[in-house]
């Protein structure tokens, strides 16, 4: 049991308001048109989200939201942000075709000047997940498997690819956190938490090779988004309802810190769906 107190790192975010949030059609299983969202209630629980980052001592960047577009509240899909290069996002349903050019020109008007249009369809963060030596990459709903290679390329850091099964984590970042990204160093292993059901045998059996000592969550905890979260290297910041996942967080010396965005799941979304990290270089 691991009980040390843990260091966080000041982080940089971007994140879109949901003021035109909303659930007009279907393309994951927790979306239903015929269940209405309380914008109201969906933009405090943003608006928490949010203002418990910076009260942690972290940026937030607002993306100015799109009345087109009602999933930008999803801001992690937009992109993906590596050592201050951008690779943009590819969406796999014409709903969400036209947010990919509004993240590119925030990313371009704020000084990244390494900023990709994709070839192949990625999904921005939910589906590629950073750690200091990999990046690993979610394939099997939305993302293509081609997609991989582009981001190996662009980014000079190896791929994993991982495949998933289960339509209900139909993004990496729903089945899978990273809570430390390491120090890319031998020895410097990344620590991380996944719902094993999510994933074929094959890709857990790479899972339980590279993080054998992984946090491993149950149906329930994965069914209420707890992988959906976001670590700063100490606090981990995730739906409160997964509360199977607390005590063993706090036994590896990380804070648990229970949002509830009940209002976003009702979009297939949390904690880490609404939250990109600008990585600088």
């Amino acid at each position: 049991m691991r009980t040390s107190r843990r260091s966080a790192t000041p982080r940089r975010y971007l994140m879109c308001p949901p003021t035109y949030f909303r659930v007009s059609y279907s393309i994951n299983p927790w979306m239903d048109p015929g269940k209405p969202v309380d914008l109201a209630l969906a933009h405090t629980q943003w608006e928490d989200l949010r203002d418990r980052y910076r009260a942690l001592g972290h940026t937030v960047e607002e993306l100015p939201p799109h009345p087109a577009f009602p999933d930008m509240v999803f801001a992690a899909n937009g992109a993906t942000v590596v050592d201050g290069r951008v690779l943009g996002a590819r969406f796999a349903f014409a709903e969400r075709h036209g947010e990919a050019a509004v993240h590119a020109e925030w990313y371009r008007a704020h000084g990244f000047r390494a900023v990709r249009e994709p070839q192949n369809v990625n999904e921005g963060e939910g589906d590629f997940v950073v750690t200091a030596s990999w990046l690993l990459a979610g394939r099997g709903f939305r993302s293509s498997p081609l997609s991989h290679a582009e981001a190996q390329e662009y980014f000079a850091r190896p791929v994993i690819g991982l495949d998933l099964v289960d339509p209900r984590y139909y993004h990496l970042d729903t089945a899978l956190c990273v809570l430390d990204p390491g120090s890319g160093e031998p020895g410097g292993r990344a620590e991380v938490m996944y719902y094993p059901g999510a994933f074929s045998a094959g890709s857990r059996a790479v899972l339980a090779r590279l993080f054998p000592d992984a946090l491993l969550a149950g149906p329930a905890d994965a069914a209420a988004f707890g992988l959906n979260a976001v670590s700063d290297g100490r606090h981990v910041l995730l739906p409160q309802a997964a509360v199977g996942l607390f005590a063993p967080l706090r036994e590896r010396g990380y804070e648990p810190v229970g949002m509830d965005l009940t209002e976003l799941l009702k979009g297939g979304g949390s904690v880490k769906c609404v939250t990109a990290e600008l990585r600088s270089g």
